[in-house]
């Protein structure tokens, strides 16, 4: 990577964001494709987050990602929002189109987009089953009826199921999807829903322990179904090795979190991300059971 005049700043922002890997995943794409540009982190409190938008267009940055605690707070402060991100109530990707800036949500798209490459599925006209309710879970939801999903079932904690039904019925007004709220205690019920689904998945962070599952050992599931996980620390949670030893397809959050990157990286070079090469050396940093 060679750094001169003409190199284009992008970056993620939030609070905490040291750990994150964003800036090898663009960085590696900046190199490989011989784009001009560099990727750094930038840790902010909120009273500097409209500053750090306005600094896009001063700059003449490609743009910047947006991660918690930022996702809503950002976006009264960019010029649009694409349909997903309205959906959704959150923008993690703010492109500088010639110092307008617009906020897309690329979570649900990334995860679409592995499902497609890593599974070849695609969810227009199939029922999911989805266990959350917070940001990555609402993400799915909304790209899943943008997409054209017959039906979605969604199991959320009873503390949060007002608040989700809410959500859903605006989500379901808005693109003609029906979704259905229930709460995620209740097993025999979500159960019942996964044998009617052709996608399952696991959007909550049970599992991060590598120990703990929602659901247990005597669950069953339909022959042809499509399971996913969030999670991809651990590399397979204890949700992904059940299903995989019933002989499914799983795959777990890494490729959601290629591709979502992936998309960011496209909206503001215009150039395809190396996703392949990058999925590869991913693979060896988080496959580590």
């Amino acid at each position: 990577m060679q750094i001169d005049g003409h190199t284009r700043l992008a970056a993620v922002v939030a609070r905490p964001i040291k750990h994150s890997i964003s800036p090898f995943i663009q960085n590696y794409a900046f190199d490989k494709t011989g784009v001009n540009g560099v990727y750094v982190a930038w840790d902010i409190p909120e009273s500097d987050l409209e500053a750090t938008v306005e600094n896009v267009r001063r700059y003449d940055m490609f743009g910047i990602n947006i991660s918690m605690p930022y996702k809503q707070a950002v976006i009264p402060y960019l010029d649009e929002v694409t349909q997903a991100a309205d959906l959704i109530g959150a923008v993690n990707t703010v492109v500088n189109r010639k110092g307008r800036l617009l906020g897309y949500n690329t979570d649900g798209l990334g995860f679409f987009r592995s499902l497609a490459v890593f599974a070849d599925f695609d969810v227009k006209d199939k029922t999911m089953t989805i266990l959350g309710g917070g940001g990555a879970a609402t993400a799915i939801i909304a790209q899943a009826a943008i997409n054209g999903a017959a039906k979605i079932n969604i199991f959320n904690q009873t503390e949060f199921l007002q608040e989700t039904k809410e959500k859903a019925k605006e989500l379901s007004a808005k693109t003609g999807v029906p979704l259905e709220i229930f709460p995620v205690e209740d097993l025999q019920l979500i159960q019942e829903k996964v044998l009617a689904s052709d996608l399952f998945v696991n959007a909550t962070s049970v599992g991060m322990d590598g120990k703990s599952m929602i659901i247990n050992d005597d669950f069953e599931f339909p022959k042809d179904l499509m399971v996913a996980d969030v999670i991809y620390q651990p590399f397979e949670t204890p949700f992904l090795h059940l299903v995989r030893s019933r002989g499914l397809k799983a795959i777990n959050g890494l490729g959601m979190l290629l591709f979502q990157a992936a998309e960011a990286f496209e909206l503001w070079t215009g150039k395809e991300m190396p996703s392949q090469e990058i999925w590869q050396a991913l693979e060896e940093k988080y496959n580590t059971k």
